[in-house]
Protein backbone atom coordinates (compact mmCIF):
# COMPACT_ATOMS: atom_id res chain seq x y z
CA UNK A 1 0.00 0.00 0.00
CA UNK A 2 1.17 3.59 -0.85
CA UNK A 3 1.68 6.18 1.35
CA UNK A 4 -0.77 8.53 0.36
CA UNK A 5 -3.43 5.35 0.91
CA UNK A 6 -1.72 4.50 4.04
CA UNK A 7 -2.45 8.26 5.41
CA UNK A 8 -5.74 8.31 4.90
CA UNK A 9 -7.98 8.38 7.99
CA UNK A 10 -10.45 5.38 8.96
CA UNK A 11 -12.93 8.19 9.48
CA UNK A 12 -13.72 11.68 8.69
CA UNK A 13 -15.20 12.67 11.83
CA UNK A 14 -14.15 10.83 15.52
CA UNK A 15 -15.83 7.85 15.85
CA UNK A 16 -18.72 7.67 17.63
CA UNK A 17 -19.17 6.12 21.18
CA UNK A 18 -16.02 5.13 23.36
CA UNK A 19 -13.20 3.17 22.62
CA UNK A 20 -11.32 1.43 25.51
CA UNK A 21 -7.13 1.07 24.43
CA UNK A 22 -5.51 -1.49 26.29
CA UNK A 23 -1.85 -1.72 25.90
CA UNK A 24 0.94 -3.66 27.67
CA UNK A 25 1.61 -0.09 29.35
CA UNK A 26 1.16 3.75 29.41
CA UNK A 27 3.69 6.80 29.18
CA UNK A 28 1.43 9.54 30.59
CA UNK A 29 3.67 12.27 29.85
CA UNK A 30 5.95 11.80 32.62
CA UNK A 31 5.89 8.40 33.88
CA UNK A 32 5.97 4.68 32.44
CA UNK A 33 2.78 2.78 33.94
CA UNK A 34 2.59 -0.98 33.59
CA UNK A 35 -1.13 -2.13 33.37
CA UNK A 36 -3.03 0.91 32.48
CA UNK A 37 -5.93 1.39 29.66
CA UNK A 38 -6.89 4.57 28.23
CA UNK A 39 -10.84 5.54 27.46
CA UNK A 40 -11.57 7.65 24.17
CA UNK A 41 -14.87 9.24 24.13
CA UNK A 42 -15.00 11.40 20.72
CA UNK A 43 -11.79 13.43 20.79
CA UNK A 44 -11.35 13.43 23.84
CA UNK A 45 -9.44 11.18 26.87
CA UNK A 46 -12.13 10.77 29.56
CA UNK A 47 -10.06 8.30 31.50
CA UNK A 48 -7.13 6.92 32.37
CA UNK A 49 -5.59 4.01 34.90
CA UNK A 50 -5.08 0.76 36.06
CA UNK A 51 -7.61 -1.44 33.76
CA UNK A 52 -9.55 -2.63 37.16
CA UNK A 53 -10.46 0.85 37.61
CA UNK A 54 -11.80 2.02 33.91
CA UNK A 55 -15.22 0.82 33.10
CA UNK A 56 -16.10 0.51 29.32
CA UNK A 57 -19.51 2.42 28.57
CA UNK A 58 -21.86 0.20 27.21
CA UNK A 59 -21.71 -0.28 23.11
CA UNK A 60 -18.03 0.41 23.32
CA UNK A 61 -15.62 -1.55 21.69
CA UNK A 62 -11.97 -2.48 23.06
CA UNK A 63 -8.91 -2.34 21.11
CA UNK A 64 -6.34 -4.29 22.45
CA UNK A 65 -2.85 -3.66 21.93
CA UNK A 66 -0.58 -6.17 22.95
CA UNK A 67 3.51 -5.63 23.86
CA UNK A 68 2.90 -2.15 22.54
CA UNK A 69 3.20 1.01 24.65
CA UNK A 70 0.94 3.75 24.71
CA UNK A 71 1.68 7.60 24.56
CA UNK A 72 0.52 10.75 23.78
CA UNK A 73 1.66 12.26 20.45
CA UNK A 74 4.66 13.28 19.99
CA UNK A 75 5.28 17.00 19.64
CA UNK A 76 8.12 18.08 16.62
CA UNK A 77 9.56 21.22 18.09
CA UNK A 78 11.06 22.54 14.69
CA UNK A 79 10.23 22.00 11.72
CA UNK A 80 10.01 23.47 7.58
CA UNK A 81 6.81 21.49 6.18
CA UNK A 82 8.01 23.67 3.07
CA UNK A 83 11.89 22.13 2.95
CA UNK A 84 13.09 19.26 2.16
CA UNK A 85 16.78 18.02 2.22
CA UNK A 86 19.82 19.87 1.60
CA UNK A 87 21.02 16.49 -0.11
CA UNK A 88 18.56 16.73 -3.00
CA UNK A 89 18.26 20.35 -3.36
CA UNK A 90 20.10 22.72 -2.12
CA UNK A 91 18.45 25.34 0.53
CA UNK A 92 19.50 28.48 -2.52
CA UNK A 93 17.94 26.33 -5.19
CA UNK A 94 14.58 25.60 -3.43
CA UNK A 95 14.30 29.49 -2.45
CA UNK A 96 14.76 30.44 -6.26
CA UNK A 97 14.27 27.94 -8.26
CA UNK A 98 11.24 25.81 -6.91
CA UNK A 99 7.75 26.73 -7.96
CA UNK A 100 5.52 27.58 -4.79
CA UNK A 101 2.80 25.04 -5.82
CA UNK A 102 5.41 22.16 -6.42
CA UNK A 103 6.60 22.91 -2.66
CA UNK A 104 3.19 23.06 -1.22
CA UNK A 105 2.43 19.66 -3.39
CA UNK A 106 5.44 18.46 -1.67
CA UNK A 107 5.37 19.81 2.03
CA UNK A 108 1.37 17.94 1.98
CA UNK A 109 3.38 14.76 1.60
CA UNK A 110 5.82 16.11 4.28
CA UNK A 111 2.95 16.36 6.64
CA UNK A 112 1.13 12.92 6.51
CA UNK A 113 4.92 11.19 6.56
CA UNK A 114 5.25 13.26 9.91
CA UNK A 115 2.07 12.38 11.02
CA UNK A 116 2.43 8.60 10.35
CA UNK A 117 5.87 8.66 12.28
CA UNK A 118 3.59 9.33 15.53
CA UNK A 119 4.09 13.29 15.93
CA UNK A 120 0.47 14.33 15.86
CA UNK A 121 1.79 18.29 16.45
CA UNK A 122 4.58 20.27 15.13
CA UNK A 123 6.04 23.92 15.18
CA UNK A 124 6.17 25.21 11.77
CA UNK A 125 9.41 27.92 12.07
CA UNK A 126 9.24 29.57 8.98
CA UNK A 127 7.80 28.89 4.99
CA UNK A 128 11.32 29.88 3.38
CA UNK A 129 10.47 31.77 0.62
CA UNK A 130 6.81 30.25 0.21
CA UNK A 131 5.17 33.47 1.42
CA UNK A 132 1.89 32.39 3.72
CA UNK A 133 1.45 29.05 2.53
CA UNK A 134 2.38 27.15 5.62
CA UNK A 135 -0.90 28.60 6.97
CA UNK A 136 -2.68 27.00 3.77
CA UNK A 137 -1.11 23.88 4.86
CA UNK A 138 -2.58 24.07 8.27
CA UNK A 139 -6.30 25.28 7.17
CA UNK A 140 -6.34 21.99 4.64
CA UNK A 141 -5.06 20.09 7.93
CA UNK A 142 -7.61 21.19 10.32
CA UNK A 143 -10.63 20.98 7.78
CA UNK A 144 -9.35 17.47 6.87
CA UNK A 145 -8.59 18.06 3.10
CA UNK A 146 -5.36 16.30 4.10
CA UNK A 147 -3.73 14.41 7.02
CA UNK A 148 -1.01 15.81 8.93
CA UNK A 149 0.12 17.35 12.08
CA UNK A 150 -1.63 19.86 13.97
CA UNK A 151 1.02 22.86 12.99
CA UNK A 152 1.83 26.02 14.60
CA UNK A 153 3.37 28.12 12.29
CA UNK A 154 5.47 31.00 12.20
CA UNK A 155 4.95 31.90 8.68
CA UNK A 156 7.55 34.31 6.94
CA UNK A 157 10.08 34.91 9.73
CA UNK A 158 11.48 37.96 10.44
CA UNK A 159 15.23 39.30 9.28
CA UNK A 160 17.12 42.60 9.54
CA UNK A 161 17.07 44.27 5.64
CA UNK A 162 20.12 42.59 4.39
CA UNK A 163 21.29 39.71 6.07
CA UNK A 164 19.55 36.66 4.91
CA UNK A 165 18.09 34.89 1.29
CA UNK A 166 20.26 33.12 -1.24
CA UNK A 167 24.07 33.78 -1.19
CA UNK A 168 24.31 35.52 -4.64
CA UNK A 169 25.89 38.25 -6.66
CA UNK A 170 25.73 41.41 -4.68
CA UNK A 171 24.35 43.53 -7.67
CA UNK A 172 21.13 41.33 -7.72
CA UNK A 173 17.81 41.56 -6.15
CA UNK A 174 16.42 37.77 -5.62
CA UNK A 175 13.54 36.74 -3.12
CA UNK A 176 13.91 36.00 0.06
CA UNK A 177 13.42 33.65 2.33
CA UNK A 178 12.17 35.45 4.73
CA UNK A 179 10.12 39.03 5.98
CA UNK A 180 12.77 42.16 5.89
CA UNK A 181 11.94 44.56 7.99
CA UNK A 182 13.94 47.20 10.56
CA UNK A 183 12.85 49.95 12.63
CA UNK A 184 10.14 50.98 14.64
CA UNK A 185 7.33 51.31 12.15
CA UNK A 186 8.53 48.43 10.07
CA UNK A 187 9.03 45.67 12.78
CA UNK A 188 5.39 46.50 14.02
CA UNK A 189 3.92 46.82 10.65
CA UNK A 190 5.60 43.57 9.74
CA UNK A 191 4.70 41.36 13.17
CA UNK A 192 1.37 42.50 12.59
CA UNK A 193 1.15 41.80 8.91
CA UNK A 194 2.07 38.22 10.31
CA UNK A 195 -0.02 37.68 13.18
CA UNK A 196 -3.14 38.84 10.68
CA UNK A 197 -2.16 36.42 8.34
CA UNK A 198 -2.10 33.90 10.31
CA UNK A 199 0.68 33.73 12.11
CA UNK A 200 0.36 31.49 15.68
CA UNK A 201 4.01 33.24 16.85
CA UNK A 202 6.49 35.10 15.36
CA UNK A 203 10.11 33.90 14.40
CA UNK A 204 12.77 36.42 14.10
CA UNK A 205 16.63 35.54 13.64
CA UNK A 206 18.78 37.69 16.09
CA UNK A 207 22.08 36.39 14.24
CA UNK A 208 22.75 35.52 10.74
CA UNK A 209 25.45 34.23 8.26
CA UNK A 210 25.96 37.79 6.53
CA UNK A 211 28.49 40.24 4.88
CA UNK A 212 31.37 39.31 2.15
CA UNK A 213 32.43 36.98 5.08
CA UNK A 214 29.65 34.83 5.70
CA UNK A 215 30.26 35.17 9.63
CA UNK A 216 27.57 34.72 12.28
CA UNK A 217 26.74 38.11 13.75
CA UNK A 218 24.11 39.91 15.25
CA UNK A 219 21.56 41.43 13.08
CA UNK A 220 18.59 42.75 15.08
CA UNK A 221 19.62 45.63 17.82
CA UNK A 222 18.57 44.69 21.41
CA UNK A 223 15.69 47.39 21.21
CA UNK A 224 14.86 46.44 18.31
CA UNK A 225 14.18 42.52 19.40
CA UNK A 226 12.40 43.85 22.12
CA UNK A 227 10.11 45.66 20.24
CA UNK A 228 9.28 42.91 18.08
CA UNK A 229 8.15 40.34 21.49
CA UNK A 230 6.33 43.30 23.08
CA UNK A 231 4.40 43.91 19.97
CA UNK A 232 3.84 40.20 19.30
CA UNK A 233 3.00 39.92 23.31
CA UNK A 234 0.26 42.79 22.90
CA UNK A 235 -1.33 40.14 20.67
CA UNK A 236 -0.91 37.12 22.58
CA UNK A 237 1.60 35.42 20.44
CA UNK A 238 5.06 34.45 21.40
CA UNK A 239 8.41 34.93 19.77
CA UNK A 240 11.15 32.24 18.72
CA UNK A 241 14.85 33.25 17.85
CA UNK A 242 17.25 31.69 15.07
CA UNK A 243 20.45 32.31 17.42
CA UNK A 244 23.78 31.25 16.98
CA UNK A 245 26.31 33.62 18.45
CA UNK A 246 26.27 34.75 22.52
CA UNK A 247 25.47 37.76 21.75
CA UNK A 248 22.42 37.18 19.44
CA UNK A 249 21.47 34.90 21.91
CA UNK A 250 21.83 37.81 24.95
CA UNK A 251 19.95 40.24 22.92
CA UNK A 252 17.16 38.10 22.47
CA UNK A 253 16.84 36.15 26.22
CA UNK A 254 16.61 39.61 26.84
CA UNK A 255 13.90 40.82 24.58
CA UNK A 256 11.63 37.87 25.95
CA UNK A 257 11.74 35.56 23.41
CA UNK A 258 9.95 31.95 24.51
CA UNK A 259 12.99 29.79 22.50
CA UNK A 260 16.28 30.09 20.97
CA UNK A 261 17.01 27.62 18.32
CA UNK A 262 20.32 26.34 17.89
CA UNK A 263 22.70 28.03 20.23
CA UNK A 264 25.94 26.55 18.35
CA UNK A 265 28.04 29.25 20.65
CA UNK A 266 26.07 29.10 23.67
CA UNK A 267 28.12 29.28 26.97
CA UNK A 268 27.53 28.48 30.54
CA UNK A 269 26.98 31.74 31.34
CA UNK A 270 24.19 32.23 28.68
CA UNK A 271 22.77 29.24 28.98
CA UNK A 272 22.30 30.42 33.03
CA UNK A 273 21.16 33.54 31.39
CA UNK A 274 18.50 31.91 29.77
CA UNK A 275 17.26 29.68 32.80
CA UNK A 276 17.04 32.39 34.72
CA UNK A 277 14.57 34.27 32.45
CA UNK A 278 12.64 31.29 31.40
CA UNK A 279 13.93 30.99 27.79
CA UNK A 280 14.47 27.42 26.48
CA UNK A 281 16.90 25.96 24.09
CA UNK A 282 15.91 23.83 21.27
CA UNK A 283 19.14 22.64 19.63
CA UNK A 284 18.18 21.05 16.61
CA UNK A 285 21.40 18.67 16.65
CA UNK A 286 20.47 16.44 14.24
CA UNK A 287 19.99 19.31 11.59
CA UNK A 288 23.93 19.91 11.93
CA UNK A 289 24.64 16.17 11.63
CA UNK A 290 22.69 16.15 8.60
CA UNK A 291 24.61 18.75 6.84
CA UNK A 292 28.24 17.92 8.01
CA UNK A 293 27.41 14.71 6.66
CA UNK A 294 26.05 16.17 3.32
CA UNK A 295 29.27 17.80 2.95
CA UNK A 296 31.33 14.45 3.35
CA UNK A 297 31.80 13.78 6.69
CA UNK A 298 31.91 10.32 7.21
CA UNK A 299 30.38 9.91 10.69
CA UNK A 300 32.04 7.38 12.95
CA UNK A 301 34.71 7.02 10.83
CA UNK A 302 36.33 10.08 11.13
CA UNK A 303 37.23 12.81 13.33
CA UNK A 304 34.00 15.09 14.25
CA UNK A 305 34.38 18.45 11.94
CA UNK A 306 34.49 21.88 14.42
CA UNK A 307 30.98 22.40 13.66
CA UNK A 308 30.17 19.19 15.62
CA UNK A 309 32.81 19.54 18.28
CA UNK A 310 31.25 23.35 18.79
CA UNK A 311 27.64 21.55 19.04
CA UNK A 312 28.88 19.14 21.15
CA UNK A 313 30.80 21.85 23.19
CA UNK A 314 27.31 24.25 23.35
CA UNK A 315 25.56 21.29 24.39
CA UNK A 316 27.55 20.16 27.10
CA UNK A 317 27.59 23.90 28.31
CA UNK A 318 23.55 23.55 28.71
CA UNK A 319 23.08 21.05 30.51
CA UNK A 320 25.61 22.24 32.83
CA UNK A 321 23.39 25.03 33.16
CA UNK A 322 20.21 23.33 33.64
CA UNK A 323 18.14 25.37 30.71
CA UNK A 324 14.91 23.60 29.59
CA UNK A 325 15.17 21.80 26.19
CA UNK A 326 12.74 21.84 23.38
CA UNK A 327 12.54 17.98 21.57
CA UNK A 328 12.84 19.72 17.88
CA UNK A 329 15.23 18.54 14.87
CA UNK A 330 15.12 21.56 11.93
CA UNK A 331 13.26 18.73 10.46
CA UNK A 332 13.35 19.59 6.51
CA UNK A 333 17.44 19.79 6.57
CA UNK A 334 16.86 16.36 6.18
CA UNK A 335 13.81 14.06 5.65
CA UNK A 336 10.19 14.36 6.67
CA UNK A 337 9.30 11.79 8.82
CA UNK A 338 12.85 11.09 10.45
CA UNK A 339 11.77 12.96 13.25
CA UNK A 340 12.93 10.53 15.71
CA UNK A 341 16.62 11.58 14.26
CA UNK A 342 16.79 14.12 16.72
CA UNK A 343 15.85 12.26 19.78
CA UNK A 344 18.15 9.45 19.22
CA UNK A 345 20.96 11.77 18.82
CA UNK A 346 20.03 13.32 21.88
CA UNK A 347 20.69 10.23 23.96
CA UNK A 348 23.50 8.44 22.00
CA UNK A 349 25.73 11.42 20.93
CA UNK A 350 24.84 13.87 23.82
CA UNK A 351 23.97 11.43 26.74
CA UNK A 352 20.62 12.33 27.48
CA UNK A 353 18.39 9.45 28.86
CA UNK A 354 15.62 8.31 26.77
CA UNK A 355 13.09 9.22 29.76
CA UNK A 356 14.16 13.25 29.74
CA UNK A 357 13.93 12.92 25.65
CA UNK A 358 10.50 11.34 25.67
CA UNK A 359 9.17 13.88 27.93
CA UNK A 360 11.08 16.72 26.13
CA UNK A 361 8.82 15.28 22.96
CA UNK A 362 5.44 15.55 24.88
CA UNK A 363 4.80 17.02 28.00
CA UNK A 364 7.89 19.02 27.84
CA UNK A 365 6.81 20.86 24.26
CA UNK A 366 3.31 21.16 25.05
CA UNK A 367 4.37 23.43 28.53
CA UNK A 368 6.45 25.57 26.66
CA UNK A 369 4.38 25.48 23.24
CA UNK A 370 1.47 26.64 25.95
CA UNK A 371 -0.97 23.53 24.74
CA UNK A 372 -2.30 22.83 27.82
CA UNK A 373 -4.96 20.13 25.82
CA UNK A 374 -2.16 17.91 24.52
CA UNK A 375 1.25 16.23 25.54
CA UNK A 376 -0.18 13.98 28.27
CA UNK A 377 -2.52 11.61 28.77
CA UNK A 378 -5.33 12.15 31.77
CA UNK A 379 -8.99 12.87 30.98
CA UNK A 380 -9.81 16.02 29.53
CA UNK A 381 -7.12 15.82 27.27
CA UNK A 382 -7.30 15.44 23.22
CA UNK A 383 -7.22 12.02 22.03
CA UNK A 384 -3.68 12.60 20.35
CA UNK A 385 -2.25 9.14 21.03
CA UNK A 386 0.28 6.51 19.56
CA UNK A 387 0.91 2.90 20.30
CA UNK A 388 4.61 1.57 19.67
CA UNK A 389 6.84 -1.45 19.85
CA UNK A 390 9.08 -1.76 22.83
CA UNK A 391 9.77 0.68 25.86
CA UNK A 392 10.80 3.56 24.78
CA UNK A 393 11.44 5.21 28.00
CA UNK A 394 14.22 2.26 27.73
CA UNK A 395 15.13 2.55 23.96
CA UNK A 396 14.10 5.91 22.31
CA UNK A 397 14.67 3.88 19.02
CA UNK A 398 11.29 1.99 20.18
CA UNK A 399 9.46 5.66 18.90
CA UNK A 400 10.13 4.51 15.09
CA UNK A 401 8.26 1.31 15.79
CA UNK A 402 4.68 2.87 15.02
CA UNK A 403 1.92 0.51 15.59
CA UNK A 404 -1.03 3.64 15.74
CA UNK A 405 -1.47 7.06 15.44
CA UNK A 406 -4.50 8.35 16.50
CA UNK A 407 -5.70 12.15 16.23
CA UNK A 408 -8.76 13.74 17.76
CA UNK A 409 -10.12 10.48 17.93
CA UNK A 410 -9.49 9.24 14.83
CA UNK A 411 -7.31 6.20 13.54
CA UNK A 412 -4.60 7.47 10.59
CA UNK A 413 -2.72 3.89 10.86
Amino acid sequence: MGLAAQAQPAATSPAAGATLLRPAAVFDGQNLHQGWVVLVENDRITAAGPAAQVTLPVGGRTLDLPGLTLLPGLIEGHAHLLLHPYNETSWNDQVLLESQALRVARATMHAQRTLLAGFTTARDLGSEGAGYADVGLKQAIDQGIIPGPRLLVATRALVATGSYGPKLATDIDVPQGAQEADGVDGLVRAVREQIGKGADLIKVYADYRWGLNNTAQPTFSQDELTLIVQTARSAGRGVVAHASTVEGMRRATLAGVETIEHGDEGTVEIFRLMKQRGVALCPTVAAGDATSQYKGWKKGREPQPPRIQQKHASMEAALKAGVTLVMGGDVGVFTHGDNAREMEQLVQDFGLTPLQVLRQATSGNARIFHLADRGSIRPGLLADLVAVAGDPTQDVSAVRQIRLVMKGGVLYK
